[in-house]
């Protein structure tokens, strides 16, 4: 269902008095701010770095407090568990009263965002992809939420899910699931190969070795026997980047100047990142990538080792029971490294009550609650109470390398400045001119380089609220 129908099917299913402004006029400037967010960060250099009134929450809700609360269109399981979780929220208490709008998932979900704050008319609690925290930070367009949030609760969250939710030593988001990635094996594959299954971040594969086992099982009969998910390597999404970057880390290079970030010039294009996406290029061109853009290539067999994410273990093991295995991402030369972070949830600049938000999320942050959501969209659950409740998460079991990783520091936040979506999208953009246009390493990056300064430069380098 595209935009247009899901705001007139919303709007024509709610009560009037539920709605401040329509959304129509939203999906009709869509194209214009995509368009917008392929050559910005994302943020309005007008009331740039300004400093948003607090979400203050003093524990007491007066008379009963409607909230509109935004939510992406994702995997079935996610968005029915949502559904649900708001119905029963609303049935076992009467001071808050959720009203849940689902919206087109991806780069339109971004662009009605964009287009409701530039008009003022985002809801009370919104949920967005969490990189682009920062620049809707940045940006004013969040409200920081440190006096809602006990410190308990703080403690209970995962250390990644607190890291992708602080810009500028404030708390302006926080998730109930977060993410993990590493390679797919064929346990049985490996062996019969005579090839070693690594323990762990510590014992992971090096680039170089890593090299050596794609050509032996070609010689075993896998043709391509990586696979890296081409088939999320569309313009403007995120896998280029989420899945990527962690192999430039890995080689000693960043997308950006770490710390201050104020150039990508001789990051994204310095000599680590140069090693990676060479080793990753030759891969490429010596065929044992597997090219096909589906997302088969596992489950059929053609490939033997699969490069992705926590969501594709239900389906792989369903595939071959008790027959996979998830080591960590490749050594690029510093130690292997991954990706963190998803989607979180903020409250927007406005007047939301906060400590109605806050009753709302903190029942979505209880235990029972987080687990029911990871197990629905089998992503990792947000807190170390919830994990508790997730044995496949445990010493032992067969997805407990992601927990490790998040816990550990392997897993490292995308770029955290309001520069992000020029960052993702310059260098998205070069990782596929690399490995389907094989295009020159160097050049390609040099240019990205120059995109994400040219960002920067058209926002003064993001400076932070000194007032």
């Amino acid at each position: 269902m595209n935009g247009v129908s899901v705001t007139r099917a919303w709007v024509a299913g709610r009560r009037v008095r539920r709605l401040r402004r329509t959304l129509v006029p939203w999906t009709l400037c869509a194209a214009l701010l995509l368009a917008a967010c392929d050559s910005s960060g994302g943020g309005d250099a007008k009331g740039a770095g300004a400093s948003p009134k607090d979400t203050t929450c003093d524990g007491k809700i007066h008379g009963i407090a409607h909230i509109t609360v935004w939510y992406h269109a994702g995997p079935s399981g996610e968005f029915t568990t949502l559904q649900k979780q708001v119905k029963e929220f609303n049935g076992q208490q009467k001071q808050v009263r959720v009203e849940l709008v689902t919206l087109p998932e991806d780069r339109a979900y971004t662009a009605l965002v964009l287009s409701a704050a530039a008009s003022g008319d985002l809801p009370d609690l919104l949920d967005f992809d969490g990189p682009n925290l920062y620049s809707y930070a940045w940006s004013g367009k969040l409200r920081p939420i440190d006096s809602c949030v006990p410190a308990s609760v703080r403690a209970d969250l995962l250390p990644t899910i607190r890291q992708q939710g602080t810009y500028a030593g404030r708390l302006w988001g926080v998730g109930t699931f977060d993410s993990g990635m590493g390679l797919y094996v064929r346990k049985s594959v490996l062996r019969k190969a005579g090839i070693r299954i690594p323990a762990g971040p510590k014992d992971a594969w090096t680039a170089t070795e890593l090299t050596g086992i794609l050509r032996k099982l070609r010689k075993q009969g896998y043709k391509a026997p990586l696979d890296l998910r081409l088939v999320y390597s569309q313009p403007g999404q995120e896998w280029n980047t989420y899945g990527f970057a962690p192999a430039v880390w890995s080689a000693g290079g960043d997308l950006i100047e770490p710390g201050d970030h104020r150039t990508a010039d001789g990051y994204v294009n310095g000599p680590g990142a140069v090693k990676a996406l060479t080793d990753m290029q030759n891969w490429a061109k010596d065929g044992l990538i597997d090219m096909v853009k589906d997302d088969k290539a596992f489950v059929s067999g053609r490939s033997a080792i699969s490069w992705c994410g926590h969501w594709t273990y239900p389906e792989f093991n369903k595939a071959f029971p008790g027959d996979v295995a998830i080591v960590p991402l490749p050594d690029f030369g510093r130690g292997t490294a991954t990706g963190m972070g998803s989607f979180q949830w903020g409250v927007p600049a406005g007047d939301a009550d906060g400590d109605a938000v806050w009753r709302f999320l903190s029942f979505l942050l209880q235990p029972a609650q987080v687990h029911r959501m990871s197990v629905a969209n089998g992503a990792i659950p947000a807190t170390e109470s919830a994990v508790k409740l997730s044995p496949q998460y445990a010493p032992g079991g067969p997805e407990h390398l992601f927990i490790e990783q998040l816990r550990d520091g392997v897993a490292r936040p995308r770029p955290q400045t309001p520069a992000y979506p020029a960052i993702s999208d310059a260098f998205s953009r070069a990782f596929a001119k690399i490995i389907f246009d094989r295009a020159p390493v160097q050049a390609t990056l040099d240019e990205a380089a120059k995109k994400i300064d040219k960002d920067l430069a058209a926002h003064d380098g993001y400076p932070a609220n000194t007032s």
